[in-house]
């Protein structure tokens, strides 16, 4: 037997007092084994007509900083930059971010997952390790392979709580076991919207993290970093073109200098972020 509903409808009754209507309310069952639109799953197939929204607001939700996957407590490199004398202002740290995004986003983390969230829905166990296998063999220092796990595994837990994947998904992404990449790129392959709109939303939820980043490390003010977001933003479709044309062959990891700054901040004296 279906969930039932009842609607309101609306009645005109003649008023107790001249002049006066009464308006009544009488609930109308639906038929027997309907289900209310209250009752549906959020993601049932048959609301054709929501389904945009429903795909969008799940890449809002994969965006937001308040995913609690921990993003914001690391700088990726910013912070020993900025120790450095890199980074030292808002320019200088637009600049910084801007290259990130083109020299080891697009071409590295956002590659991988162009690949990855097709081979989710396909189940391609192989693929899926073989990705996962080229994000842990490229992680350069200590502290960019603990971001990688532990994200990785804070977004399964995030899946698993909400119920979203399958059994078989949830199962195949913890015995990876996962790293940030492949995780994100399972959540993204839930959403069902098209790749470059999830590199997007991605994208712009790493451009958001690092722009707090450097807020709290330059430091700058909120002015500032809205004008260094909206650059970032502007990059971000160039950076989704780039990720998705890159195969295995072109796909790479290659940046000295970050890898340097980020095991420099392993041992940095005073910082903010975790390493």
């Amino acid at each position: 037997m279906g969930t039932t509903a009842t609607t309101a409808a609306m009645v005109v009754m003649p008023g107790t007092h001249m002049g006066t209507t009464t308006i009544t309310t009488m609930p109308i069952d639906p038929p027997v084994g309907a289900v209310s639109d209250r009752d549906r799953p959020f993601n049932d197939a048959s609301r054709s007509e929501t389904a945009p929204t429903t795909r969008l607001l799940q890449l809002i939700w994969l965006a937001s900083p308040a995913l609690p996957i921990g993003g914001f407590s690391y700088s990726e490199g910013l912070e020993s930059a900025i120790e450095q004398g890199l980074v030292h202002n808002e320019a200088s740290a637009t600049d910084w971010l801007v290259d990130q995004l083109h020299l080891t986003q697009s071409r590295g983390d956002m590659a991988v997952m162009a690949q990855a969230i097709p081979a989710w829905q396909a189940m391609d166990t192989p693929r899926l390790q073989d990705l996962n296998d080229w994000v842990m063999s490229t992680r350069e220092t200590a502290e960019m392979r603990l971001q990688a796990e532990q994200m990785g595994r804070s977004l399964l837990d995030w899946l698993r709580n909400l119920q979203q994947a399958s059994d078989a998904q949830l199962q195949c992404c913890a015995q990876l076991p996962p790293t940030y990449p492949l995780a994100m790129a399972l959540a993204l392959s839930l959403a069902q919207a098209p790749l470059d709109q999830s590199l997007q939303a991605v994208a712009f939820g790493w451009a958001e993290n690092m722009t707090q980043a450097a807020l709290k490390a330059v430091p700058l003010g909120q002015s500032a970093g809205q004008r260094l977001l909206a650059r970032l933003a502007r990059e971000i479709p160039v950076a989704v073109h780039t990720a998705m044309h890159l195969n295995d062959e072109n796909r790479q990891a290659f940046s000295p200098m970050l890898a340097i700054l980020s095991a420099r901040h392993e041992t940095q004296y005073s910082r903010i972020f975790r390493s």
